[in-house]
């Protein structure tokens, strides 16, 4: 089940609070996506970082230049509740 953010607040260093339509909210820390590399590359620069918003049309972290993050794996990491089974990696 896929749930909308609706509002964000940066922490500091690379840690978010996201809110959900659920109501639920909690924190996420995307410090590995930096070094990840292809799009995510420009997290090392945390003034970019820093201009996370909400895309309202679609419900999710959003930042300049359209990058985005699944709804699913922010709503995962912020609650800890577990990856919609569609989503799960499957050992080979």
């Amino acid at each position: 089940m896929f749930h909308d953010a609706t509002n964000v607040k940066y922490l500091g260093n690379y840690h978010l609070e996201v809110e959900f339509d659920t109501g639920e909210k909690g924190i996420v820390d995307l410090s590995d996506l930096s070094k990840e590399g292809g799009v995510f590359s420009r997290f090392s620069d945390i003034e970019y970082f820093k201009q996370v918003y909400i895309n309202k049309e679609l419900g999710v972290l959003t930042w300049p230049g359209d990058i985005d993050l699944a709804p699913e794996t922010i709503y995962s990491m912020a609650t800890g509740k577990p990856l919609p089974e569609w989503m799960e990696v499957e050992d080979e």
